[in-house]
């Protein structure tokens, strides 16, 4: 069997295959950040498109933890309710185990859409003062106010609220995000957090904040169900965070009970100079897997068949996730079957009964 397409065990979460459907912003949910017919047709391609597990994008804790009015939310229990239909279709439908990723924007929080430039988005258009560690702005963003106690005690409330909804909703693993410039990240960062109270100086008081939600989702979520985190292993600007930090983060995740780290990078200030290129990210989900002694998932520029093999093959990553490819092809894990010489029995699975059909178009090997 294909390393790829071998199963894998995340706690008592089993995995039919190792490819993962990374969680991507959409922009796109319904006023006040319920998930709707977007969602739904967008997700529900993959619950028949032969991978190992889908995690949806991430969703707000609370509404100051929004990117953009756009995003998805779980603070309440219409957007939990709206995303447990979308549940119930991938389970109804035998779609592969599906996660959800939760976060709070911080500082990167009140701005349009991608597409329309992810500029500051105004009062009067809808916008709000957004909140961080400290009061530095991100880029030409708006200045965040500076959190106090509590701040930090309702966001670390809002964490495992959001944590128990998923559970209600039916989720079967969930990711904070602690990455990409987005709030738990920011108190990681030297860069982005210059409190001089308990959670900033120190790496140990940099990392207090991110601690103290993950052990908050730990306490609600459900020992059956694993639980991870996405974080940036680098900053990619000197004095940033960095891959030493981290492992010791990964490590003290690790001991709250983290069933996995989701590994990519930068996106915390703009003055990052990345060395963008096919498994750019790889090496730093090496690093923490060896170092940490915990499974991971790799990301970024992994769009070729071979590539993803080699990297599981490797023992460089136990999952690897896919976005921008699976948006151009939802079914790449069927082309990767056959590329990786899988034999029709061996893909069978892949298919849903009415695709089976599909299956003909690939010859053997």
């Amino acid at each position: 069997m294909s390393p790829l397409f071998s199963p894998f065990r995340l706690g008592h979460l089993q995995l039919p295959n190792r490819i993962v459907l990374s969680p991507m912003c959409q922009y796109s949910a319904e006023p006040e950040g319920v998930a709707g017919e977007w969602h739904r047709v967008h997700l529900g391609q993959y619950a028949s498109a032969g991978l190992g597990l889908v995690i949806v994008e991430a969703t707000a804790i609370e509404p100051l933890g929004r990117i953009t009015p756009h995003c998805l939310g779980l603070y309440n229990d219409k957007q939990r309710d709206a995303l447990a239909t979308i549940i119930g279709f991938h389970k109804r439908h035998h779609g592969p185990p599906i996660g959800i990723q939760i976060g709070h924007a911080g500082r990167k929080a009140s701005t349009t859409t991608l597409w329309q430039g992810s500029k500051p988005l105004p009062p009067e258009q809808g916008g709000w003062q957004s909140i961080g560690p400290s009061a530095l702005p991100y880029s030409k963003l708006q200045t965040p106010r500076g959190m106090d106690e509590t701040d930090i005690e309702r966001v670390i409330n809002g964490f495992a609220d959001a944590a128990k909804r998923a559970d209600q909703a039916g989720f079967d693993l969930l990711e904070l995000h602690g990455a990409h410039g987005y709030l738990l990240h920011q108190f990681l960062s030297p860069l982005s957090n210059q409190r001089t109270d308990q959670y900033g100086g120190s790496l140990e008081n940099r990392m207090r904040f991110p601690l103290a939600v993950a052990a908050a989702v730990a306490r609600v979520w459900p020992t059956s169900k694993p639980w991870g985190v996405r974080i940036s292993a680098t900053d990619w600007v000197e004095g940033g965070w960095d891959i030493e930090q981290s492992v010791v983060f990964s490590k003290a995740l690790k001991a709250l009970g983290c069933a996995f780290i989701d590994v990519s990078s930068g996106a915390l200030d703009p003055r990052q100079k990345i060395p963008v290129g096919p498994g750019y990210q790889v090496p730093f989900s090496s690093r923490i897997r060896q170092d940490a002694e915990i499974p991971t998932i790799t990301v970024g520029m992994i769009n070729e068949p071979q590539q993803a093999e080699q990297i599981v093959a490797g023992r460089q990553a136990d999952l690897v996730a896919l976005g921008r490819s699976l948006l151009l092809n939802p079914h790449w894990a069927w082309q990767a079957a056959h590329a990786l010489g899988l034999s029709p029995e061996q893909s069978a699975s892949l298919y849903p009964h009415p695709y089976e059909r599909a299956a003909t178009l690939f010859p053997p090997a």
